[in-house]
């Protein structure tokens, strides 16, 4: 599925972010006008915000705001939302139909993990994002079932970051909000504190924790002192009342603690709303570290059992992320979720004649090139 292209632009001199149209008579400044055929009359001066198309050259000259010479628009649906750079990027940043839209904050991170599926970029990002998220919101539809938050590391945005969850509250107050962040920051007692008093009874934490013994865990996230902040941190937010998931990524450094880390959830953080266990992605930095990391997933079933059996008998919530149903036992299958967003969703050729095929999650598209040996069709 596409979620970026690039044409070539014209009088663009700084982000524009809103709604897209393929209805001429939509002309206002709240959308950009989509067409495959440019009609320099219709829009020459029109109130659209902007104006992108398909064609390949404009001869004329013209004072819209344009991105021309684009391969295709037929990713793009009445009403989604996008962003357009001045270079003529164009980004779709809420998809109408999709419940799985993601805001990114930062691509900054202050750990390093070995399977890292977005490597951080340590560039000035924050306020350019800032900008383009906080337009993105107000356009959001007020019906938004879910929104999710996501980096590198959100919390390194600072103040902006309970800005940017203080103005969702006020735009989307209906909209559950799940925030992926390692959880660190919040280490300092007052930032917990602070998202706090932003109480909105509908935002989530998803933090990892991949081992119960903390040079384990340091050394998959490669940050020193990473366990004891992230325990500190999840600690200060269920003082304020904050929702909290953990994740675990399974993998050859977390599997053989896998048992212990369940009973370390239970003894530890009992008060956590949510446990998933997570399979690897074959991205970023995981094909770099894959000697160290791959193990077949049909090749821990025993201690991924173990696990979650455990959690789920102290009535602890707890599920399978990112795992095909055939390598699971199948009294694991009632904890197996389809957790993998549409537009990175796929299956093999061998699962279109499965029975199971649309109960299944399936793998992501990466995950093709590098899946368990054991998938079969039922």
């Amino acid at each position: 599925m596409i979620i970026r292209t690039k044409g070539k632009s014209k009088n663009i001199e700084s982000h524009i972010v809103g709604k897209v149209t393929w209805d001429i008579s939509n002309e206002n400044k709240e959308f950009i006008f989509l067409t495959n055929n440019f009609d320099f009359d219709l829009v020459q001066n029109s109130k659209f915000t902007a104006v992108i198309t398909t064609e390949k050259n404009l001869i004329f000259d013209t004072n819209q705001k344009l991105v021309y010479n684009v391969p295709t628009l037929g990713h793009l649906n009445e009403n989604d939302i996008i962003s357009i750079g001045t270079d003529g990027n164009i980004n779709t940043l809420y998809r109408v139909n999709s419940f799985q839209n993601s805001i990114l904050t930062t691509e900054r991170c202050n750990s390093n993990c070995l399977m890292c599926s977005q490597p951080p970029k340590d560039r000035d990002d924050v306020s350019l994002l800032f900008d383009v998220n906080k337009k993105l919101i107000s356009l959001i539809p007020k019906d938004c079932f879910e929104i999710g938050i996501s980096g590198g590391e959100p919390t390194l945005m600072g103040d902006k970051f309970f800005d940017l969850l203080e103005h969702i509250k006020n735009e989307l107050p209906e909209t559950e909000v799940h925030v992926l962040t390692n959880g660190r920051t919040f280490a300092w007692n007052s930032l917990a504190e602070k998202l706090g008093y932003i109480n909105n009874p509908r935002l989530m934490l998803g933090i990892p924790v991949y081992s119960d013994y903390y040079q384990i865990h340091d050394h998959i996230v490669q940050a020193e002192n990473a366990f004891y902040q992230t325990i500190l941190g999840i600690h200060n937010l269920a003082r304020y009342n904050q929702r909290i998931e953990i994740r675990v990524v399974l993998h050859k450094l977390s599997i053989p603690r896998l048992t212990r880390l369940a009973k370390y959830i239970y003894k530890n953080l009992p008060f956590v709303e949510h446990v998933a266990f997570m399979g690897l992605e074959y991205i970023g930095y995981t094909p770099h570290n894959i000697n160290q990391l791959w193990i077949d997933p049909f090749d821990y079933q025993m201690e991924l059992n173990d696990a979650v059996e455990f959690l789920s008998s102290q009535s602890i919530n707890v599920s399978i992320y990112n795992t095909p149903l055939c390598v699971l036992p199948e009294n694991l299958w009632r904890f197996a979720r389809k957790s993998i967003s549409d537009w990175k969703n796929d299956y093999l050729p061998e699962c279109a004649n499965c029975l199971k095929l649309n109960e299944c999650g399936g793998l992501f598209t990466w995950n093709l090139k590098k899946h368990s040996e054991h998938i079969k069709p039922y």
